[in-house]
């Protein structure tokens, strides 16, 4: 497990094959709690290719000086993610 949220990651290797490839990820809070937004692609062995970039957001905690994953959202598509912008925009826009 990570010590530092710089190390936090969601890429994933099985059998020297990375099956889950990090493309980018975003801090959104540091602390004992931490937030991150990930985006990346998983490994589709039948094609022998990656598939469409998708979204995750991670919520950590800090214990005994490792995060470890608390929670999870995954953004189902490019659409959903779309949505989801337009209505916090919304919702700040109101302020």
């Amino acid at each position: 497990m990570a010590e530092t949220v710089d190390e936090l990651t969601v890429e994933y290797t099985d059998e020297g094959v990375v099956t889950v490839k990090e493309l980018d990820k975003v801090v959104l809070t540091k602390g004992a709690w931490a937030t991150l937004i990930y985006r990346y692609q998983d490994f589709d062995r039948k094609k022998e290719d990656y598939g469409p970039e998708k979204y995750t957001i991670r919520r950590y905690q800090k214990r005994n000086g490792e995060y470890q994953q608390k929670s999870k959202f995954n953004i189902s598509s490019a659409d959903q993610a779309r949505k989801i912008i337009v209505a916090l925009e919304q919702w700040i826009g109101e302020e």
